[in-house]
């Protein structure tokens, strides 16, 4: 027998950073994603983000790779996106993304910082907030890919 907690705070953008997304297509794509990871045994405890970038918070199985799950959900909800929104036409995710474990007693903290991300970026950038989270956990990147 295994066990195992595993949570994952992923962070990607919209293509180019353009401006795609508003509150309510965020909360839809929120119930969307749920339901993806879901289908692949995991959990979504948060989802939201800005015009431009989404932030989820998962729980995945032992058996589920990080990458595995983020190009399910980026290709599926994409899709989801134009069939959707079909004035969209233009919409993509960017090639990358940002994924960070997180500590069980930490998944209240990181669920309070993701549900608060329209106040938060009133004064910080997504590209500032990404360097911050980068710098946290002491990951190293090249500016070029901000």
């Amino acid at each position: 027998m295994s066990f195992s907690n595993l949570h994952l705070h992923i962070v990607y953008a919209t293509k180019d950073r353009k401006p795609f997304l508003d509150p309510s297509t965020i909360n839809r794509l929120g119930d969307y994603i749920g339901g993806i990871t879901r289908t692949m045994e995991g959990t979504l405890l948060a989802a939201n983000g800005t015009e431009d970038h989404i932030h989820l918070l998962v729980t995945i199985p032992p058996t589920l790779a990080a990458a595995e799950l983020v190009r399910t959900i980026k290709s599926n909800s994409s899709k989801w996106i134009h069939k959707t929104f079909p004035e969209m036409i233009d919409f993509a995710w960017q090639d990358g993304y940002s994924v960070f474990s997180v500590s069980h007693s930490a998944v209240p903290k990181v669920i309070s910082y993701i549900e608060s991300q329209q106040e938060h970026h009133t004064t910080m950038s997504f590209q500032d907030e990404l360097r911050r989270l980068l710098a946290r956990h002491e990951i190293k990147y090249d500016e070029r890919y901000l």
